[in-house]
């Protein structure tokens, strides 16, 4: 059973925010709702977590930059 929510929001974005919602075919309380949900959802999966395995090395040999950055921060040549 849904429980009733008491927000206080600043009176010039509520009629924004309803026609926000109305554009996608649903009612405020579903867009506060939904956005209640994802948010509390990416809260439990950290940054890291989220992101691991999505990024790929850089295949830039030749390149003068990369090889400047990865000799500087790469190689232990110290």
């Amino acid at each position: 059973m849904k429980k009733k929510l008491t927000i206080t929001v600043d009176p010039e974005l509520i009629p924004v925010a309803k026609r926000y919602a109305r554009s996608r075919g649903m009612s405020l309380s579903a867009l506060i709702e939904k956005y209640l949900a994802e948010t509390t959802r990416r809260e439990e999966e950290s940054f890291a977590s989220r992101w691991r395995g999505k990024f790929r090395p850089a295949e830039k040999h030749g390149d003068p930059r990369y090889e400047f950055l990865k000799k500087k921060y790469f190689d232990d040549s110290d």
